[in-house]
């Protein structure tokens, strides 16, 4: 018969290989994706999996603390992909903004004209 402690033994080591296959195929998207979106979307992903890979690791060895380092490092993931999007939406209005100061200042200048003539 097959005990609890080997079925978890079994169980954590297939889960550290499938979370090592996932981070492989993470990290391959942060390198080679096309876009920067798709680059902080890996970044929160290998978060993810990092979180994965410790909470495992709490479970087979019986150490608690690290389900609580798990719980600090997806608050700090979560913050960090907050401000990632916050930079990328920042972006593109600092692109746009040059386009509407522009337009308003010959808005300006066509008022002022009128009101000389």
């Amino acid at each position: 018969m097959i005990t609890p402690a080997a079925i978890v033994a079994v169980a954590s080591s297939a889960a550290l290989v499938i979370l090592g296959l996932a981070l492989i195929l993470t990290v391959w998207r942060v390198v080679a994706g096309p876009t920067l979106p798709d680059r902080i979307l890996a970044l929160d992903m290998l978060t993810g999996i990092a979180i994965g890979f410790i909470a495992v690791i709490a479970v087979k060895t019986g150490f608690s603390l690290y389900i609580d380092i798990a719980i600090s490092l997806g608050l700090v993931g979560f913050l960090a992909t907050v401000a990632f999007a916050r930079f990328v939406l920042s972006r593109g209005n600092i692109k746009s903004k040059p386009r509407a100061a522009t337009a308003n200042s010959n808005t300006q200048k066509r008022r002022a004209g009128g009101k000389k003539r």
